[in-house]
């Protein structure tokens, strides 16, 4: 197996359909979400949709990259959310969100080990590898957020 095609199953593992590391997979957590329970906010935590949001930022910038733009994301605009006023906003966000994860992991497997260890942009930012491992460990964290959430959400109210 290629080493892009094994980088791309480690992302669709959190993305899209995987349970070796955390017994699921966001596609699976946010199946069942309604736009309520998505744009609950549960305590002072993040709500489901603006963690969604967040990843979805970082997966479809490094996309605009891999299809030959600029890298013009910023960490201070990933949690600008624009508001979900419907049930049909949060439907199309999540299908956005999966059709984005399977077209990166698409990209990724079609790299080969040269392309991955060669700089992402610039020296500063280190490699490709380093970056999707990034997203990687990055989407683990805000999945393993999620799952709580829509358990507090599923117990009622928390104060």
């Amino acid at each position: 197996m290629s080493d892009g095609k094994t980088v791309a199953n480690r992302l669709r593992e959190v993305l899209l359909n995987g349970k070796w590391v955390a017994n699921t997979n966001y596609k699976e957590q946010l199946s069942n979400v309604s736009w309520k329970q998505a744009i609950q906010r549960t305590g002072n935590l993040n709500s489901i949709a603006l963690l969604t949001f967040h990843i979805n930022y970082y997966i479809a910038g490094l996309l605009q990259v891999l299809d030959g733009g600029p890298l013009d994301i910023k960490d201070k605009y990933s949690f600008d959310m624009p508001p979900l006023l419907s049930e049909d906003d949060w439907k199309k966000m999540v299908e956005n969100f999966l059709e984005n994860a399977e077209s990166f992991a698409g990209k990724i497997e079609q790299m080969d080990s040269k392309q991955l260890h060669q700089p992402f942009i610039d020296e500063k930012y280190g490699t490709w590898l380093r970056n999707i491992d990034a997203i990687i460990e990055h989407s683990y964290y805000h999945l393993g957020q999620i799952s709580l959430i829509r358990k507090l959400l599923n117990e009622g109210p928390f104060y």
